[in-house]
């Protein structure tokens, strides 16, 4: 006896791709969301053993109850591993297969699978939207509500809010849905990682951060004397405080890899903060010359970055000539976080090129 949900549930599972054997293992990178976890799903009715992998990369973000989502979705296992470990999941489970959940509209796909093929190129990168059983029986997001709701799948996202969502330490960033016609404004409930400036605090934060070769290495709240001396530990706090202040919001049209042009909503709060700082304490103890060409070289480390080269020689070549021009680049810079907007208000430092008596207009200088 089958029912009309039986007959949908066998259309919802097509034969699969030659792409991947069945009954074989795969290592999904899963994130709980809609896309990745219908995929997660298909890939299981293809008879593959599923392993989801959760990473954290610095987003607060539940990951046990994540990892109790994909347990009851079936897979075979479930890792959940922190940022500053090395991934090495495929490999330990000697799985011939990594999956990811990328539309294939932008860049993510060329990252994904390029720097997997460096690191592991005996294991092949799959992608489920390029696989003609799956995209043509899932070609819109609509689509894959559907088969969550018949598959039983929990998902948050609902027709009203339909975008897509990337979340990580250094930023979060919406596309799709409303955003994809220019004409709308974002609605108020994406900026989830910072405040409206209106809304911010009307006292400023007053912030000492410190520079060694170029990186933050301490931040101290001078108003509270809070201190923060970890890498993790000190992006973490200035997400919070730049946040509250209504730092780093970006909403913009961005030139894709692949030719098209995509709206993008961006909020990196202390991404903003150190952006101003470095460009600053570089300026006040970097040679111009070195800082010219630095400058240009950013503009290629961005571009080999951003289309996953980050492992290439070139990138290598350039990463090191950062390094050198970074040698100086010591010392401490006091801010104000207020309001969306940064102010400057102290430089500090031993390797200073600043000459305050040769630059000052009480001191006389005499032509020899």
């Amino acid at each position: 006896c089958t029912t009309k949900t039986d007959s949908r549930r066998r259309e919802l599972m097509p034969p699969i791709s030659d792409a991947m054997s069945s009954k074989g293992s795969v290592v999904l990178a899963y994130s709980g969301g809609l896309d990745t976890s219908c995929i997660l799903r298909w890939l299981k009715k293809q008879d593959n053993d599923v392993i989801a992998y959760l990473v954290s990369i610095g987003q607060k973000e539940d990951f046990e109850e994540t990892r109790k989502k994909a347990l009851k979705l079936w897979v075979k296992k479930a890792f959940t591993e922190d940022v500053s470990r090395r991934v090495e999941i495929a490999q330990r489970e000697g799985t011939k297969y990594v999956s990811h959940g990328t539309t294939g509209k932008g860049i993510n796909q060329v990252q994904c699978e390029l720097n997997c093929y460096w690191l592991a190129p005996q294991i092949k990168a799959t992608d489920s939207w390029r696989m003609p059983e799956f995209y043509n029986l899932l070609k819109v997001r609509n689509d894959l509500m559907e088969y969550a709701k018949q598959l039983w799948i929990p998902i948050l996202v609902t027709p009203k809010n339909l975008w897509s969502m990337d979340k990580n330490l250094m930023h979060i960033s919406y596309e799709a849905a409303i955003l994809e016609n220019p004409k709308n404004q974002a609605p108020p409930v994406l900026y989830m990682k910072t405040q409206e400036a209106a809304k911010a605090p009307n006292t400023p934060d007053i912030l000492e951060i410190e520079f060694k070769k170029g990186v933050p290495v301490k931040v101290t709240n001078v108003k509270d004397g809070i201190t923060r001396q970890t890498s993790l530990e000190l992006f973490m706090y200035l997400n919070e405080v730049a946040g509250k202040h209504g730092m780093g919001r970006i909403d913009i049209v961005e030139n894709c890899f692949i030719g098209m042009k995509s709206r993008v909503i961006y909020q990196i709060p202390a991404g903003t903060i150190f952006n101003h700082t470095h460009l600053d304490i570089r300026a006040f103890t970097m040679d111009r010359e070195v800082c010219k060409i630095k400058q240009n070289l950013g503009l290629k480390f961005a571009e080999l970055v951003h289309t996953s080269f980050w492992h290439r020689p070139r990138c290598e070549f350039v990463h090191h000539c950062f390094a050198k021009s970074q040698e100086r680049v010591k010392g401490k810079m006091q801010l104000s976080v207020f309001k969306g907007q940064v102010y400057i208000l102290r430089w500090e430092s031993p390797l200073s090129l600043f000459n305050q008596e040769l630059m000052s207009m009480n001191v006389k200088v005499t032509a020899k």
